[in-house]
């Protein structure tokens, strides 16, 4: 599967994995501890970008928690109407961008965002747009967070780089400490979760 496939797989999504798959489950373990690591490494004037917003349930938390300079980014259009009804107060007051991270991050002035994260989304991006890795590292001023799959599960074989889920989409298993360490980044927090890592790193 190609980029522009992946894309459209995830532009035209319904059911599972959709937006509105995500804002029934809410708020979940990763949105505490993204939450808990801004509140103690960020301000509450902070801007926040996340990639891969969906319908909005970790930028609802955020704002709960105080932070109001809220961006997202998503490929599908039908997470804003989904964020709409589900978090009318988001919707109201957050930034939103319709599209895919590669076409919209380097729209972005450079150190435009003091945090920039994201949830099971970079795990998606293609080997060929790789490049958009340095960008976000770019636009982030200060903090970058990633919860990913980075494949640890007992499943995966000792060479296994991709894994397809369901048979539809790709799921890339990478070494994000390494990606944002060799991009100038210190990681300064890991936390394990059921299927995730998450990674708190630092400008220099």
């Amino acid at each position: 599967m190609d980029s522009e496939e992946t894309h459209r797989s995830w532009a035209d999504r319904s059911g599972e994995y959709s937006p509105a798959y995500y804002a029934e489950i809410g708020a979940n373990e990763v949105t505490d501890t993204i939450a808990t690591a801004l509140s103690y490494y960020t301000h509450e004037d902070a801007a926040i970008l996340e990639v891969g917003c969906s319908s909005g349930r970790h930028l609802a938390r955020l704002r709960e928690e105080g932070f109001e300079d809220l961006t997202g980014i998503d490929i599908n259009d039908e997470s804003f109407e989904v964020m709409a009804d589900h978090f009318p107060a988001l919707a109201d007051t957050g930034t939103f961008h319709t599209g895919a991270v590669e076409d919209i991050v380097p729209e972005f002035d450079d150190g435009a965002f003091d945090v920039v994260y994201s949830v099971e989304t970079l795990q998606h991006i293609p080997p060929e747009n790789e490049w958009v890795f340095a960008d976000l590292a770019r636009v982030t001023s200060d903090l970058l967070v990633t919860a990913e799959n980075e494949g640890n599960g007992p499943q995966r074989g000792p060479d296994e780089r991709v894994n397809y889920v369901h048979g539809e989409f790709p799921l890339y298993y990478r070494e994000w400490k390494r990606v944002f360490t060799d991009l100038g980044f210190a990681q300064v927090l890991s936390e394990p979760t059921n299927r995730d890592t998450i990674r708190v790193f630092r400008t220099p």
